[in-house]
């Protein structure tokens, strides 16, 4: 089986459990590409910091505030990306500097050069010539980059027109992983363009109603690899295959511990039940931060109302929470209230 029929298989199987229709799914999937992505950039930021960074204001403590804006720029991002990926917003210089202006926000700044000033926070392209680190590859001199940005654009509506609204998955994942390669290897912007690359990989995928693929932070080397892989060979196929291969990964790890979760379900009820718990262990986790985060006086048995849970499978997730020192009782069990240790 090629890794394209075996990713055809994963997503069937993905879609016939029903993943995608949790409570909050997609919310807690944006969090999870948002972390993963700014993680590759050097934020130690985790999800769950995220969440209650993302929805109810909490700073993680021992977090620097660039780490912490450079993930709240990045949602807002992908939030507008989601926007106008809704209404298949043809691809421009303004489209991808409108994003970019949004990635670095409050992480950009002004850089004065022979060449003349430009802002990164408002997404002006690079007016100097910038290397993969210390010691690293030049990317293509700063004077390419507009015509190279602006072929870009044309080359990617062309390929989406042409895609029109047909069913071919593998075409419209390999579209977006061609783009996410393109766009680095223009590297348009003097900081923020692995993000950004992320970004508009996952912005077609938006579009075509596609699994987002996730680059997590545990596959950096690989993922770094690939593109150097791709750029010596001249060819987008090791980068290709390397994306593939970390979806299938990704994907078939959801699928486990979706299962995971229903087999705990039906453990803890005695019997096999539909009433089960759609979010799965992280995800029930987070669920029950934001319910504590709203009500500190919140009980186990308002939790497994609100989340659809036997209110066995809550007091298993507040214990293990109490046992990571996430969270902590104050009081008695009766008039007490839980606080979320600060992070």
């Amino acid at each position: 089986m090629t890794t394209k029929e075996k990713l055809i298989e994963v997503l069937a199987e993905y879609r016939q459990l029903g993943i995608a229709a949790q409570i909050d799914y997609d919310k807690f999937y944006l969090y999870s590409l948002i972390t993963h992505s700014t993680a590759i950039e050097g934020s130690t930021m985790t999800e769950i910091e995220n969440q209650l960074l993302f929805d109810e204001g909490i700073s993680a403590k021992g977090r620097t505030i660039q780490e912490q804006l450079m993930n709240l720029d990045l949602k807002k991002a992908y939030e507008e990306s989601v926007r106008i990926a809704k209404v298949k917003t043809d691809f421009s210089i303004s489209m991808l500097k409108g994003l970019s202006s949004i990635v670095m926000k409050n992480t950009g700044g002004i850089y004065n050069t022979l060449q003349g000033s430009f802002d990164a926070s408002k997404g002006d392209l690079r007016l100097v010539n910038v290397t993969a680190g210390s010691g690293g590859r030049s990317y293509m001199n700063f004077l390419k980059v507009p015509s190279c940005l602006a072929d870009f654009c044309i080359k990617m509506n062309e390929r989406r027109l042409s895609l029109g609204n047909g069913n071919d998955i593998i075409a419209q994942y390999l579209l977006s992983f061609d783009a996410h390669y393109e766009l680095v290897t223009i590297h348009p912007w003097v900081d923020g363009n692995g993000r950004m690359s992320r970004l508009i990989m996952n912005h077609i995928q938006f579009e075509y109603g596609l699994v987002p693929t996730k680059v997590c932070k545990e596959d950096k080397a690989d993922y770094i690899q690939a593109l150097i892989d791709s750029r010596e060979q001249g060819s987008t196929e090791a980068f290709r295959e390397f994306m593939l291969q970390a979806h299938i990964k990704n994907l078939q790890q959801e699928i486990a511990t979706y299962k995971e979760s229903l087999d705990e379900e039906d453990r803890e009820s005695g019997q096999k039940t539909q009433k089960v718990d759609r979010k799965g262990g992280q995800k029930t986790r987070n669920a029950i931060l934001n319910l504590i985060a709203q009500d500190a006086k919140v009980t186990s048995t308002q939790m497994a109302e609100s989340l659809g849970i036997n209110r066995s499978a809550v007091s298993k997730h507040l214990k293990k929470m109490q046992e990571d020192g996430i969270i902590k009782r104050e009081g008695p069990d009766k008039g007490g209230k839980w606080v979320i240790n600060a992070l």
